[in-house]
């Protein structure tokens, strides 16, 4: 069965004020046990707390997460300036994956950037495998942007071998595919998958004041900013079917995330999702 955690970047902000040990046990006490870290710079401190929550509060670091490359001054490891730390670090911490969350912009520019992109990405790959380490990358709804017939993600699937994917079914259905069919076309390469719902939300009430007033098209151009990001269960995606397709191909980790909350706290986002999907027959996941 696939164990469902928690993408740790809902809880940086949470983080930075009380920090990482204190923050988990409130996780821990919502009934998640896993978590993918990202989006928190990966200090001795940071390490050190995650490691005591593994032991003292039976939550399990899943993935850890690092840039290609940082700018000077950033805070976040990258695999072209930290490759041994990003690997001791998970080691350390039991953590049998590495990700990257996002392609390089260049990248999307041609055919020619994204080969580049996809050398890099693979290379790094096969050291992380040595290392008895997988690296995967997560997509977005640009990744089935297409060049020729093939979408970009179908080109660094075939290009980066070492490379698996973490399928996120929010980003999958924005893009304009089957979250459930796009598991099964990528079976052999998702070894992670995020799990967020996706829902229109309501026309602001600004938008009907507006066009009361005699703007005529104050409703209509409020259309296109309607996507949100939502708890599971909260939108339209079939997450039954997800989750046993995802099981289905072998994946063995999914976690929770949503990358805007529309004015709820994220613990207060997380314990929505975690009830829904308890009620949906998946309490035992966790």
């Amino acid at each position: 069965m696939i164990t469902i955690g928690v993408q740790a970047m809902m809880l940086k902000e949470l983080i930075a004020e009380d920090g990482v040990f204190t923050t988990l046990q409130k996780l821990r006490s919502i009934g998640y046990r896993s978590i993918e870290v990202s989006q928190i710079p990966m200090t001795s401190l940071t390490v050190a707390e995650l490691a005591r929550s593994i032991d003292e509060l039976d939550i399990k670091v899943t993935a850890v997460s690092c840039l290609l490359s940082a700018p000077e001054g950033s805070p976040f490891d990258s695999l072209a300036g930290d490759f041994d730390k990003i690997v001791a670090d998970a080691k350390s911490l039991d953590a049998k994956h590495v990700r990257i969350g996002i392609l390089t912009y260049e990248a999307l520019s041609s055919l020619e950037a994204l080969h580049d992109f996809c050398a890099t990405i693979e290379g790094y790959g096969a050291r992380l495998a040595e290392q008895g380490l997988t690296l995967s990358y997560h997509n977005h709804h640009v990744d089935f942007m297409r060049f020729g017939s093939d979408y970009v993600l179908d080109i660094i699937s075939e290009r980066c071998p070492s490379v698996s994917l973490e399928l996120d079914v929010h980003w999958v259905h924005r893009g304009g595919l089957d979250p459930v069919r796009t598991l099964a076309h990528y079976a052999d390469r998702v070894s992670l998958v995020h799990l967020k719902d996706y829902r229109i939300g309501r026309v602001p009430a600004e938008a009907f004041d507006r066009y009361r007033a005699g703007e005529a098209t104050a409703v209509h151009d409020t259309f296109k900013d309607l996507v949100q990001f939502a708890e599971i269960g909260e939108g339209s995606l079939d997450f039954p079917a997800i989750i046993a397709e995802a099981e289905r191909i072998g994946v063995k980790h999914a976690f929770v995330e949503q990358d805007q909350r529309y004015g709820r706290t994220p613990l207060e986002a997380l314990t929505t999702s975690y009830e829904n999907l308890t009620s949906l027959g998946f309490a035992n996941r966790f």
